[in-house]
C-alpha cells in the first residue's frame, strides 16, 4: 500500500523542481518553448504553460517530436536566445535526434529536456522507458541527469539550471545543444511549493561570460571600484602567483591562499584561515569575493564563503565550474593573469571616493613613484585580517613547539624546511589539511600537488614516484618528498615494487623519493567527523578507524626502502640534510621512508586546541 501523502509530497517537489528550472531559465533570457504532449513530462509542462500564461515566455505545443525539434532549432537560429524543447520519455525522445545533431553542427543554442522513467522502472519492461543516459551522444555541448528530485536538494535546483543555459550559449565549443534526462516518479502532478529563493532583482543564480583570454570589461570596472570590501582566494590553477599578489596590493584585499596556489609570503597573505574563521559570526563578512582555481581544502572557508552573502566571481579559464557550493554569482572563463592585469590596472587609475573605507577623498593616485601597496590607501578591512594572521601563526607556532611530535608540527617543519627547488606531494587526507591549516607563507614555496581532483588517496605514491621520475629525466637539481597517513600508505605500498627502478626504461636516471608516513594506526580523519561522537567507540574504530595489523616499516623494508624513524619536528631539518646527500646515510635514487608514530585521539585534541586559541577577524 502506498503513502498517498508521502506520494503527494514527493509530487509537490517535482512541481517546486520544474517550476524553479522554469523560472531560472527565464530570470537567464530564455523567451520561446516548445513541448510535446506526453505523460512524464507533466510537471516541467505544467509550469512551462504557466509561466507563458503569466506572459514571461512564448508555448508552442507540436504534436510530432521530430518536427517539434526542429521547430526549436528555428526559434534559437532566429532569436539568438536559447529555445526550450520539453519531451516525454521512450522514444519521443529519440525522436529529437536529428534536429539536435543539426543544432550541434550549426551551433543553435537550445535546452533539450526529456522526461524519463525513475530508476525503479528501468529494465524491468516498463512502458516508454528505453535507456536515454546520454541518448545524443557528442551532439549536444553538455549532459546532466540530476535523478528525482527530492527535499533537500533545493539548493541545487538554480544553479543546475544556470548551467545548463551557460553550457549551451558560453562553453569553450560555442552555442549548441545540452540535454537534460529528467526523471519524474508518480504521482506526477502536485500543486508546487513556494520557490527556493533567486537573486535580487530577477537576476540569475550564476551569469557568466563567453569563454576568452582577456579580461571581460563589464567585470575588471566592477572589480576595480574603490571603497569595496574584498577577499582574494586563490588555490591550485590560480597562474601566476606574482599577478594575484599584486592585485592584491593595489586593491587592499586580503589573499586567502592555500600552498597549492603557489602564492609566496606577502603581508595581504593570508593562511589560517581555516582556524580563523571557526565559528566567526560573519561579522567579517566580504562584500565581494574573487575566486582564482581549486576551492580549499577547507570546508570552513567554503561554507564561511557561502554564507558571506557577498559577490562571488569565479575565474574558470578551464571552464571547469569547480565551486561545489554553487555560491558564486558570476562565472569568469578568461585568463587569470589577464583578469589581475587589467583589474590593477583600472584600479590604479580610478578616483578614490568618499566612501573609501578609511574615509576621505584622497585624489587621484600618482601614476609613477613608490610600490603599489603605497599608492592606493589601506583600509581597517585589510588590517583586520593582517592583525588576525598575525596573531594566529603565533598562536600556532607557540602551541606546536610544545607538541614537536605532532603530525601538524611534522608537517609545518618539513613546508619549511624545503629548498624552493624540491617538490612535495600529499595525500588528500589529513596531511593536506595539516599543510593547509598550519604550515604557514613561504617568501620562495616549493611546488605542492595534491590529487584533489577527486580527493581519494589511493595512488598517492605512485603519483609522487611518477613526480619524481619526471624531475629525475628533467634533470631537476631538488629532491621529491611526500607525507601521507599510514592508511594511504598501505593503500599503494605496491608502487614500492621496483621504485629503485622508477626511471625510465631508455636509460634516464633513477627516480628519489622521501615518503614521509604519519602512522596514527588508522583512518586519522574520520576522528573529526561527526560520526566519532554519534557512533559507539567499538563501532566507530571498526569502520572508520580501521587500524591494520601490517607494520609500515616492515611492508616498505620488504619492498627494498630504506626506513628511518622521524621522533618530531626537531627531526626535521636533520631528514632533509640526509635527503640531500649531506648525511651518512643519502645515497641518490630508491625510496627512503620516514615513519612518524602519532596518536588520532591527541590529533583530534591538539587540534580543537589550536582553533580555540587563533583569534578571529575584527576582534
Amino acid at each position: 500500500m502506498s503513502d498517498s501523502g508521502g506520494d503527494r509530497a514527493a509530487a509537490a517537489v517535482q512541481a517546486t523542481f520544474a517550476s524553479t528550472m522554469v523560472d531560472e531559465w527565464i530570470r537567464g533570457g530564455v523567451r520561446h518553448a516548445v513541448c510535446c504532449p506526453g505523460s512524464r513530462s507533466t510537471p516541467l509542462a505544467v509550469a512551462v504553460a504557466r509561466a507563458a500564461d503569466e506572459g514571461r515566455l512564448s508555448l508552442y505545443v507540436r504534436l510530432d517530436e521530430r518536427s517539434a525539434a526542429f521547430f526549436a532549432l528555428g526559434l534559437a537560429v532566429r532569436s539568438q536566445v536559447p529555445a526550450l524543447l520539453v519531451t516525454t520519455s521512450g522514444t519521443a525522445a529519440a525522436e529529437l535526434h536529428p534536429a539536435v545533431v543539426e543544432a550541434g553542427a550549426a551551433g543553435a543554442a537550445m535546452i533539450v529536456c526529456t522526461a524519463d522513467r525513475p530508476p525503479e522502472l528501468h529494465h524491468v519492461g516498463a512502458p516508454q522507458t528505453v535507456d536515454q543516459d546520454h541518448l545524443f551522444g557528442r551532439a549536444v555541448r553538455w549532459y546532466a541527469a540530476p535523478g528525482v528530485p527530492r527535499t533537500g536538494t533545493e539548493r541545487s535546483w538554480r544553479p543546475l539550471a544556470c548551467r545548463a543555459l551557460a553550457e549551451s550559449t558560453a562553453g569553450p565549443r560555442g552555442p549548441g545543444p545540452v540535454h537534460l534526462n529528467l526523471a519524474f516518479g508518480e504521482p506526477l502532478w502536485e500543486e508546487p511549493l513556494p520557490l527556493p529563493p533567486g537573486r535580487r532583482g530577477g537576476a540569475p543564480w550564476h551569469r557568466s561570460q563567453r569563454c576568452s583570454s582577456d579580461a571581460p570589461g563589464a567585470v575588471v570596472e566592477m572589480l576595480a571600484r574603490p571603497g569595496v570590501r574584498g577577499l582574494l582566494v586563490a588555490g591550485s590553477g590560480t597562474g601566476e602567483p606574482a599577478a594575484v599578489t599584486a592585485l592584491s596590493e593595489v586593491l587592499h584585499w586580503p589573499l586567502l591562499a592555500d600552498p597549492r596556489s603557489g602564492v609566496p609570503a606577502h603581508p595581504n597573505l593570508v593562511t589560517a584561515a581555516d582556524a580563523l574563521l571557526r565559528g566567526e559570526d560573519d561579522t567579517a563578512a566580504p562584500e565581494v569575493v574573487v575566486r582564482f582555481g581549486r576551492p580549499p581544502a577547507s570546508r570552513v572557508v567554503g561554507e564561511w564563503l557561502e554564507r558571506s552573502g557577498a559577490e562571488q566571481v569565479l575565474v574558470d579559464p578551464s571552464w571547469d565550474w569547480a565551486e561545489p557550493s554553487r555560491s558564486f554569482s558570476l562565472q569568469v572563463p578568461c585568463d587569470p593573469e589577464a583578469l589581475c592585469r587589467a583589474v590593477a590596472q583600472r584600479a590604479l587609475t580610478a578616483t578614490p571616493s568618499e566612501d573609501w573605507a578609511t574615509g576621505g577623498d584622497r585624489g587621484e593616485p600618482e601614476d609613477e613613484g613608490g610600490p603599489v601597496a603605497d599608492r592606493v590607501p589601506p583600509s581597517e578591512w585589510l588590517w583586520s585580517w593582517q592583525r588576525a594572521e598575525a596573531g594566529a601563526q603565533r598562536a600556532i607556532e607557540g602551541i606546536l613547539a610544545t607538541h614537536p611530535a605532532s603530525e601538524p608540527a611534522i608537517v609545518r617543519a618539513l613546508w619549511q624546511a624545503l629548498d624552493p627547488v624540491d617538490a612535495l606531494v600529499v595525500a588528500s587526507s589529513l596531511p593536506i589539511r595539516h599543510l593547509e591549516w598550519f604550515g604557514g607563507s613561504r617568501l620562495q614555496p616549493p611546488p605542492v600537488v595534491a590529487n584533489r581532483g577527486a580527493n581519494g588517496i589511493d595512488g598517492t605514491i605512485s603519483t609522487a614516484l611518477g613526480i619524481a621520475a619526471a624531475s629525475a629525466a628533467a634533470g631537476s637539481p631538488g629532491r621529491v618528498w611526500a607525507v601521507v597517513g599510514d592508511l594511504a600508505f598501505f593503500h599503494d605500498a605496491g608502487a614500492l615494487l621496483g621504485s629503485r627502478r622508477a626511471g625510465a626504461a631508455g636509460g634516464a636516471g633513477a627516480a628519489s623519493l622521501d615518503l614521509v608516513v604519519l602512522d596514527n594506526a588508522g583512518g586519522g580523519i574520520f576522528s573529526l567527523l561527526p560520526q566519532a561522537a554519534q557512533l559507539p567507540s567499538n563501532q566507530f574504530e571498526a569502520l572508520f578507524g580501521t587500524p591494520q595489523d601490517a607494520d609500515v616499516r616492515a611492508v616498505a623494508a620488504a619492498y627494498g626502502a630504506q626506513v628511518r624513524e622521524l621522533g618530531g619536528s626537531g627531526d626535521v631539518v636533520d631528514a632533509v640534510q640526509v635527503s640531500l646527500g649531506s648525511g651518512p646515510q643519502g645515497p641518490p635514487g630508491g625510496v627512503r621512508v620516514w615513519r612518524a608514530r602519532t596518536d588520532r585521539e591527541q590529533t583530534a585534541e591538539l587540534l580543537a586546541l589550536l582553533w580555540r586559541s587563533v583569534p578571529k577577524v575584527g576582534r
